[in-house]
């Protein structure tokens, strides 16, 4: 069977692992020139299906409970699994238990504790609550590395190429997020920041809740970290704001004022495609099937939404291989 998918972002790509593992001809059309650029490049890399069911329903945690798992299989070494460790200052403390009311997965730790899984945030704060199951990746170096293994699993991409003028495949799968043509799509727009720093050293992600500006921050390789992310609802891929900026620099200075001396590495911003549940959706029209609406759970949900879509396209292949044998039957009796 040969397979389009068109989207290079991270729905995309598990998509076209998922339809070449199950032995599809597969090629991934993409308009952008080179890998990177879209809402996927921009995002945590969280796989913290129980932190975000503080805002979300029961679907992700369903959905995203064995993402890490996934993940790990398919791109060895990629995973790091140390949790995800959120704080709240004491003056915050209401949020701390507000979030615990609405999560799972979780046990609650001391200042003492603190210090041991995080040691540079000695002092700092007095209560949390660690999601040890959770885990987490660099979206660029795995989609980089995904993209390597699908190309040497003889997976063609086309980048630069409009995937309306490409023909002759049986399937698609259409993954391009916000660029498809749904009336039923919100734009949500995150931005953030990428901030380099020698002075401080984390494990793990760190989520700091606050009732204006909660934020999170991810350690990355080379002393950066990805601090994140607005939810604006705006399509606008304009640069980040400066009322953003200065929001994500003082909730990431008052997790660690070492944050006030580190360098800006990068600013950049992100529009998830969202339908109003915030939940994902597989939709299929003729051969048609897409996958979107992933919001801000991109690689949390890909790995789930990628294995329905192409169980989906097979299934529907046998029933339609049995339906052609059970007719060849009756004309032959």
């Amino acid at each position: 069977m040969r397979m389009l998918v068109k989207g290079a972002g991270v729905a995309g790509l598990t998509a076209a692992f998922e339809l070449a593992v199950r032995g599809a001809t597969v090629t991934v059309a993409e308009t952008r020139h080179a890998l990177g650029g879209n809402a996927s490049w921009f995002a945590g890399g969280m796989l913290a299906p129980w932190c975000e069911c503080e805002s979300a329903e029961q679907p992700v945690l369903d959905l995203g409970r064995d993402a890490a798992d996934w993940w790990d299989a398919v791109l060895p070494g990629q995973v790091t699994r140390a949790g995800t460790l959120v704080v709240a200052a004491p003056r915050d403390a209401g949020e701390l238990d507000r979030f615990a009311s609405r999560t799972s997965g979780h046990r609650r730790v001391d200042e003492d504790e603190i210090a041991l899984l995080e040691p540079d945030l000695v002092g700092r704060f007095r209560r949390g609550l660690l999601f040890p199951d959770e885990a987490h990746l660099d979206p660029r170096q795995a989609m980089a590395a995904l993209h390597d293994k699908l190309a040497a699993m003889g997976v063609e991409f086309r980048f630069g190429a409009d995937a309306r003028h490409i023909s002759g495949f049986d399937r698609q799968i259409d993954c391009t997020g916000m660029a498809a043509e749904d009336d039923g799509l919100r734009g949500v727009r995150g931005e953030m920041l990428i901030l380099r720093t020698p002075d401080i050293s984390l494990s793990r992600p760190v989520r700091l809740l606050h009732p204006r500006f909660p934020l999170y921050v991810v350690p990355r390789t080379d002393h950066r970290f990805m601090v994140g992310a607005t939810m604006i609802e705006s399509q606008s891929t304009e640069p980040v704001t400066a009322r953003s900026m200065m929001e994500l620099l003082s909730a990431a200075c008052a997790l660690h004022p070492a944050f006030g001396e580190a360098e800006i590495v990068e600013a950049g911003v992100g529009v998830r495609p969202a339908f109003p549940d915030n939940l994902p959706r597989i939709e299929t029209s003729g051969n048609t099937v897409a996958i979107n609406g992933l919001y801000r759970h991109g690689f949390l949900l890909a790995p789930a939404m990628a294995r329905q879509a192409a169980e989906l396209f097979f299934n529907q292949v046998r029933t339609k291989e049995l339906a052609h044998e059970t007719d060849g039957q009756r004309r032959g009796a």
